[in-house]
């Protein structure tokens, strides 16, 4: 599927996008807020700044009240990894921290598998056995000598991936449903528009958990502001926008698999800004990693078959 002009543009979309998110767990460390309202003020600004975006394009679509219910799906699978990634950033770090969250790529893959009837090569298996190796090879220590909050930390990650693999699916579903309910490509909902309103749905359902944790919502520093602004506006808008974009051209699996530039890139990141001590089996773990994405990403023999949207 991804042999023709629009795929291949659609990998470019889907490796920007990654490598933007690949920022995030940066940002949430550097805005040095509590991590629900570093959550609900990434959601809340990122939400804010689609729906003007899509009103100055004049581009907002008036939709069927069904659409603002599928969407809960996606916002409330994104508030609870955002809920569970940000404390897991704090306990080991953003790099390993994303790292872990892309567990998704497993359940990504189970799901087109089950869900979509897709076909899985002996190439994609293959690249995923070798990203998946690569990310064991990045944990390093023995789990036995770790930390009480340290494995905590891990558990936290890997919950964040199915959280993850829920909203990616569940914001595919929405933009399906959006598309098939118009009448015409000119009435369906634009990416934009169903980006901002899961955001808004997320920032609110964010908003209830503070409320319920009893944090305080100001924002410390204009230093933090100014972080908490980038994370929405580069970390969620922009990278959500090109990774919906591919999305609708790419496999549930491939998707699921391109997602890895994000620790990647997160990974780097820590090492670069946040000195993070790194052994020699861990570059040796990125190595793998990247192994891996190159080789499911190379052009498959045999054509899956086309997704509808």
């Amino acid at each position: 599927m991804h042999d023709t002009p629009a795929g291949r543009a659609a990998l470019a979309w889907m490796l920007t996008g990654a490598a933007l998110i690949g920022t995030n767990g940066l940002m949430v460390r550097l805005a040095g807020t509590p991590p629900t309202v570093s959550a609900f003020y990434r959601m809340l600004f990122a939400g804010v700044l689609l729906a003007l975006f899509v009103h100055l394009r004049r581009d907002w679509r008036p939709l069927p009240q069904r659409m603002w219910w599928l969407a809960l799906l996606p916002a409330t699978a994104f508030a609870a990894d955002l809920w569970l990634w940000h404390r897991s950033i704090l306990l080991i770090g953003p790099g390993l921290a994303t790292l872990l969250a892309n567990a998704q790529v497993f359940f990504m893959a189970l799901a087109g598998v089950l869900l979509f009837g897709e076909r899985v090569g002996l190439r994609f298996v293959a690249g995923i056995a070798l990203a998946f190796f690569g990310l064991w090879l990045m944990l390093g220590a023995d789990w036995a000598t770790l930390p009480a909050d340290y494995r905590w930390g891990v558990w936290l990650g890997l919950a964040t991936g199915l959280c993850y693999a829920v909203y990616n699916i569940g914001l595919r579903h929405v933009q399906r449903a959006g598309n098939v309910g118009a009448s015409s490509a000119a009435t369906s909902a634009p990416v934009a528009q169903v980006l901002a309103m899961v955001s808004l749905l997320c920032a609110g359902l964010l908003g209830l958990a503070g409320v319920a944790e009893g944090v305080s919502f100001a924002i410390p520093t204009w230093q933090a502001l100014g972080w908490l602004l980038l994370l929405a506006a580069l970390g969620h808008c922009l990278s959500w926008i090109l990774i919906s974009r591919a999305m609708q051209h790419l496999s549930v699996a491939l998707v699921g698999l391109l997602l890895l530039v994000q620790p990647v890139c997160a990974f780097l990141l820590d090492i670069l800004v946040l000195q993070r001590e790194t052994l020699p089996r861990e570059w040796l773990g990125l190595a793998f990693t990247l192994t891996g994405i190159f080789l499911a990403s190379l052009k498959r023999r045999t054509r899956m078959p086309q997704q509808q949207v």
